[in-house]
């Protein structure tokens, strides 16, 4: 691994070299990651490659306002289906929340995916479930 002079690993890199090895042209992730975007677009043309389009879409916060993420501790697609939630009523709730478009499938959410109505919205809460 490649470290910096402060001994974190030099992950700004480590993403560019990959989305380049990839042929990445687009990316979308969290709002909370918009001040690396500057960052990797110059490392992938230091480095010689086209850097990707990238949309940063608001973070989807629980109904207390905690970030839902892989690492966190907050609301997960096991407790929603505890609450009877299904996982195509997760999707279209998600969906809705960040104006996605109508969908059953992420395929469908994709084919009309437009980036631009990403703009503005830095989080979108998530009701419990159950909420209207």
């Amino acid at each position: 691994m490649l470290r910096r002079g402060d001994g974190a690993f030099a992950y700004q890199l480590a993403v560019v070299v990959d989305d380049l090895a990839m042929g990445i042209t687009e990316v979308v992730r969290g709002h909370d990651l918009l001040t690396s975007a500057p960052r990797q677009v110059l490392l992938a043309r230091l480095l010689g490659g086209t850097p990707p389009g990238f949309a940063h879409a608001p973070l989807v916060v629980d109904h207390d306002g905690a970030r839902l993420a892989k690492r966190a501790r907050g609301m997960t697609l096991r407790d929603l289906r505890a609450d009877g939630e299904s996982p195509s009523g997760v999707l279209r709730r998600l969906a809705t929340l960040l104006d996605l478009g109508p969908g059953d499938t992420p395929a469908d959410l994709l084919r009309g995916f437009d980036r631009t109505r990403l703009r503005g919205r830095t989080s979108v809460r998530l009701p419990p479930s159950g909420a209207t």
